[in-house]
């Protein structure tokens, strides 16, 4: 390899660097929920409790909402948390369909989503809604909100919000 060559190979990858690092620095300036594209219509308060250092709370806040977008989807009255995602999303005689439920993968899925709107109130909401020492890091609550972008967009996809 010649001097030239080895020059163009450095310039290259310089190039590169300089372009991997300046991507890197884009992203440094977004807020993480716009890096981690937390869903739009989660209500304003999660994203200051977030900014604020209450991440327990962003994450509560952020599953009463989704329970408060299924009980007015639904209908159901006199159901809160799990009880109330059991109920609604059962694929038997769902409330809140997410599909067609004509095949044994839909069928599959509407179960598949009951459970996870139903363990996400048991396993993350409930915890932080009666206990006062839960302490979350930045990383836990973008994580929580991760899942509750999810099951929101899985609502928008079918259509029922």
């Amino acid at each position: 390899m010649g001097r030239l060559d080895v020059f163009e190979a450095v310039v290259r990858a310089a190039h590169l660097y300089t372009e991997a690092e300046a991507s890197t620095e884009a992203q440094t300036d977004l807020h993480p929920f716009e890096v981690r594209d937390v869903h739009p219509h989660l209500p304003p308060k999660c994203r200051s409790l977030f900014d604020d250092g209450y991440y327990a709370e962003s994450t509560f806040a952020a599953f009463k909402f989704i329970e408060k977008e299924i009980k007015r989807i639904s209908k159901v009255r006199g159901q809160v948390g799990f009880g109330l995602m059991m109920n609604a999303l059962d694929e038997t005689k769902p409330k809140v369909q997410i599909n067609a439920l004509s095949t044994d993968s839909e069928i599959d899925e509407q179960r598949g989503f009951r459970h996870m709107f139903a363990g996400a109130q048991a396993g993350i909401r409930n915890p932080r809604g009666h206990e006062d020492d839960i302490v979350d890091t930045p990383d836990q609550c973008l994580d929580h909100l991760a899942l509750a972008s999810l099951l929101l967009r899985r609502l928008d996809d079918a259509g029922v919000r």
